[in-house]
């Protein structure tokens, strides 16, 4: 049996170290992955899913609508009309209560967006809701990683999911942030600004998507925080859960996103903010903003 070269094992030992020790780093690695997601503000991603079919029209002023995004009707409405949202009690580990909320907030948006769009004499539809307990293809596609609801513009539906983990520890302000983050989307999607939006997606090169990507995030986001405002002070959205709620934000809204399609997180925390404190939908104009303010 022939002996190995003393060089060529101690090459081998090397090797076979290193591989121990990525091993072990990639599994630090996973374990951060796993314990960033215990907090139950992080567990509200959301995503906007293209539509199956992106309109390529164009107008004789370029791309289709460009003025309903920069300079939409609604944003002469004023402030965002109160219904008086109450959707009642949260409790842990009920599935029924927990459905019940989610329909109720968005009966609440249905109310308060819709007698926005009369305000502004457009036409309204209210979005279906999907409530879910594991990920489902929808017509716009895969189920996006890591999220925990979905507006698809293709069926014009909000895909809310409960998770283990949010059924254990529900935090209404921050689910309701969530819904309302959502229906913003198909607030835009009825109001034409994305018409424009994936119009021009359709043909923007890498850096000018992402920088659409932000205007349509922050802007539903901004709505989110107009919604939120209208219960101001209630037991859903009590100053102290508020201010956690944009400070968590302004720390880690960027964390779940790759690439830098949603704005940072002091720029998140800002556009909440906005939206909070002057409750109008006017104050959400990120299309009209200047790009320093959407980065």
């Amino acid at each position: 049996m022939n002996s190995v070269p003393k060089s060529r094992l101690l090459t081998l030992v090397a090797a076979v170290l290193a591989l121990v020790l990525a091993a072990a780093a990639l599994v630090m690695v996973l374990a951060d992955v796993a314990t960033t997601s215990t907090d139950p503000v992080n567990e509200a991603q959301q995503y906007a899913s293209p539509p199956a079919k992106v309109s390529r029209e164009k107008t004789g002023t370029g791309l289709a609508s460009r003025k309903l995004a920069v300079a939409n009707p609604l944003y002469k409405t004023g402030r965002l009309t109160d219904v008086n949202c109450s959707p009642g009690d949260l409790p842990a580990g009920s599935m029924v209560a927990y459905r019940r909320f989610l329909t109720r907030v968005t009966a609440c948006l249905n109310k308060a967006w819709g007698a926005q769009f009369r305000k502004a004499g457009m036409p309204f539809s209210k979005p279906r809701l999907r409530i879910i307990t594991s990920k489902v293809r929808t017509p716009c596609g895969a189920w996006n990683t890591g999220a925990d609801g979905v507006y698809c513009s293709t069926d014009r539906t909000m895909y809310l999911m409960i998770s283990k983990a949010q059924l254990r520890n529900p935090f209404p302000l921050g689910i309701t942030r969530l819904v309302a983050h959502e229906y913003g989307h198909h607030v835009q999607q009825v109001s034409g600004v994305w018409s424009y939006y994936w119009t021009a997606r359709s043909t923007a090169g890498k850096a000018k998507r992402l920088q659409l990507s932000r205007n349509s995030e922050l802007q539903a986001e901004c709505f989110s925080a107009v919604f939120m405002s209208t219960m101001k002070g209630t037991p859903l959205v009590t100053q102290d859960d508020w201010a956690y709620t944009v400070n968590w934000f302004k720390k880690n809204g960027a964390r779940g996103w790759p690439q830098n399609d949603h704005g940072r997180g002091p720029t998140q925390a800002s556009w909440m903010t906005r939206g909070f404190d002057r409750g109008a939908p006017g104050a959400c104009n990120t299309w009209a903003a200047n790009p320093r303010n959407v980065t």
